[in-house]
């Protein structure tokens, strides 16, 4: 750790505060329990640590990364990272003195609106924690609404999701969420029919889902609007270049993860959760909704509409209490989507779609490998080995390929299965690399 202090300020201090050491300071804390010196080499000059750092950084191994399940590496274009530094961004998370926050309440109109025109949704709030909590907060707001108390949740949903909502609604007291089997990798028509009743509040329908494959989403909202139940989409925003916008085919609201949208992997995180609805359930909207307006002397101005979040009105009134304004992760989404605009959204899903069909093409050629689902997908699919999925993944990462995520993780009965997925990023090259460090396994 790094001290900046003096030893003289040391000194001044161990003084102030009546010990004559730092070792007389520690005397009450056991022997056993105090860290032993710290054996450090002497320091560095500053052109003498850069070249220590560019010698360890060059041990680091490339690694081609054909991972995804909810974290997806997209090419990220120059201009966002160049705009997003420009000074006039730098500001607070969060508007605490709203108005006084013009160029922040812009940009988040600005990402509002973009949302809105992805979706085809009438609204959206300013952001959200993540897309996971995001779904909960769209759940809980689903009941509310119709006064029911049942969520139907498919277990083609992200496994990780699903955990956020058990927590979230285990403190309710009340058997929230019932999981649909899909056995077949998606929802069965039938299945959902049979489990709709006058308690179901909403159906939750991930499309691509967690297996990447896509769901009838028309068919499912005409169902659960029959039943008086709501439809919550959650999306992947890329694949909304190319696929039918929720709020067209029916859903009531849509959330999903905006990592996609010029976000890095940061190995996790800080992401951002993306939700929008119908103006039908404008004010079950968590969290903030920025509105443009003019001012007494008619210039264009933006204001906070809408703040149905704890620290604005009663904490048992709040939409939500687990969201936050990601408005960093937001802004780069916003200026990622500008950047793209419609007609290179459409390009980016068309190359994840082609890139990721001929990779398992290539891959189903190869004696023992298979596709686990016969549905159709949008950039991720379930590649069934001969033998254990871990032992494929651990093989190609010899060759500087992350080959994709064993899921016997989240699913005992999948111990096989890899989940790979392919994005716009990966060159033909790439593509070839993975079919041959396939072909050189051994069964």
């Amino acid at each position: 750790m790094y001290s900046p202090h003096t030893e003289a300020e040391r000194t001044e201090m161990l003084q102030a505060i009546g010990v004559s050491s730092f070792d007389e300071l520690l005397a009450q804390v056991p022997a056993a329990l105090q860290r032993g010196p710290d054996n450090w080499p002497p320091a560095l000059t500053e052109p003498e640590l850069m070249a220590h750092a560019r010698t360890l950084a060059a041990k680091n191994k490339p690694l081609v990364c054909f991972a995804g399940a909810g974290a997806q590496d997209h090419f990220i274009p120059a201009a966002v990272s160049s705009l997003l530094q420009r000074g006039e961004y730098l500001s607070a998370y969060t508007p605490y003195q709203a108005e006084a926050s013009q160029g922040l309440l812009q940009a988040i109109y600005e990402f509002q609106s973009s949302i809105c025109a992805l979706t085809g949704m009438d609204a959206a709030n300013a952001s959200h924690y993540d897309g996971a909590t995001a779904l909960a907060a769209a759940a809980a707001a689903a009941a509310r609404i119709t006064g029911r108390k049942k969520i139907l949740l498919p277990a083609s949903l992200h496994p990780e999701w699903r955990t956020v909502l058990a927590t979230y609604f285990k403190a309710k007291g009340e058997p929230w969420l019932e999981i649909v089997p899909c056995p077949r990798g998606g929802l069965e028509l039938a299945e959902v029919q049979q489990r709709l009743d006058g308690t179901v509040a909403a159906v939750v329908v991930a499309s691509p889902n967690f297996y990447g494959g896509l769901e009838d989403g028309p068919a499912l909202a005409q169902l659960a609007h029959d039943s008086g139940a709501l439809l919550i989409s959650v999306f992947d925003p890329i694949s909304l270049g190319l696929l039918e916008a929720p709020g067209v085919w029916g859903a009531d609201m849509a959330v999903g993860e905006g990592q996609g949208l010029g976000n890095p992997l940061n190995g996790g995180g800080p992401y951002l959760g993306l939700f929008a609805c119908k103006k039908a359930y404008l004010r079950h909207l968590p969290g903030r909704i920025c509105g443009a307006t003019t001012d007494a002397e008619g210039h264009r101005g933006f204001v906070l509409t809408l703040q149905a979040r704890e620290q604005h009105i009663r904490r048992e009134r709040a939409a939500s209490n687990i969201c936050s304004n990601e408005a960093l992760c937001a802004l780069v989404a916003t200026i990622y989507l500008a950047l793209m605009g419609p007609a290179g959204l459409r390009d980016v899903a068309e190359l994840c779609v082609d890139k990721a069909h001929r990779l398992a093409e290539q891959l189903t050629q190869i004696p023992g490998y298979r596709l686990r689902f016969d549905r159709p997908f949008f950039n991720e699919f379930v590649l069934e080995c001969p033998g254990s999925a871990t032992r494929v993944r651990n093989a190609l990462l010899k060759d500087g390929l992350l080959a994709g995520v064993p899921l016997g993780a989240f699913n005992s009965t999948m111990g096989n299965c890899l989940l790979v997925c392919v994005t716009e990023s990966r060159s033909d090259e790439d593509l070839a690399r993975f079919v041959a460090g396939i072909r050189k396994i051994s069964p």
